[in-house]
């Protein structure tokens, strides 16, 4: 409850990690050699629309999902002056009975690695329950850091041990956060 509360007050404001830019990752899956074909999207910890936003104007159907109302509210105003139409819900990722399988993309920039050990594994069993077999789940995460909000982060090991055989892993890329800590892009698809 204190976790979305601050999230949500975070978003009356301008979080830092609401800069309206899709990554490189994501635009490069989208409309790079190897493009997915559009589908039906799972934007997970969406925020206030950008990457939502961005994959409708692609073609995909999407769902977007954050426990933070505020974010939803702008998300909902920003599809609704782009023409574009998004689904989007004020909700707990870790917990999507609404929402009805199958996916073909699952999104997550920054959503996952704020979870807790028993969030993580009900949010797993989601994905497992909503995305179709060979759909793909391209996930942003911190590594292991104490955050403001406490520990968060994951490892690679970790990511593979928590999807692992519902998922195969395709790719990992290791960097660092613009605001500094270190991060990776891990590529999964659905088996």
């Amino acid at each position: 409850m204190l976790r979305r509360l601050a999230f949500s007050l975070w978003y009356y404001f301008r979080p830092p990690w609401d800069t309206g830019i899709t990554p490189p990752e994501v635009v490069e899956a989208i409309e790079g050699p190897d493009a997915l074909t559009p589908g039906r999207a799972l934007d997970l910890g969406c925020g206030t629309g950008t990457n939502s936003l961005y994959l409708a104007r692609h073609g995909w159907q999407v769902v977007g999902v954050d426990f933070a109302a505020t974010a939803i509210r702008r998300a909902r105003r920003k599809a609704k002056e782009a023409g574009l139409a998004v689904d989007f819900y004020a909700a707990d990722v870790t917990r999507l009975d609404f929402l009805q399988p199958p996916f073909d993309l699952a999104l997550d920039v920054g959503c996952f690695h704020t979870l807790d050990a028993e969030g993580r594994l009900r949010y797993r069993d989601q994905l497992r329950r909503l995305l179709r077999p060979g759909a793909r789940f391209m996930l942003y995460a911190f590594g292991p850091r104490q955050g403001r909000m406490g520990d968060m982060g994951i490892t690679a090991d970790e990511v593979k041990q928590l999807f692992l055989p519902d998922f195969r892993l395709l790719r990992v890329e290791g960097g660092t956060d613009p605001g500094g800590p270190s991060a990776a892009w891990y590529w999964l698809e659905r088996i």
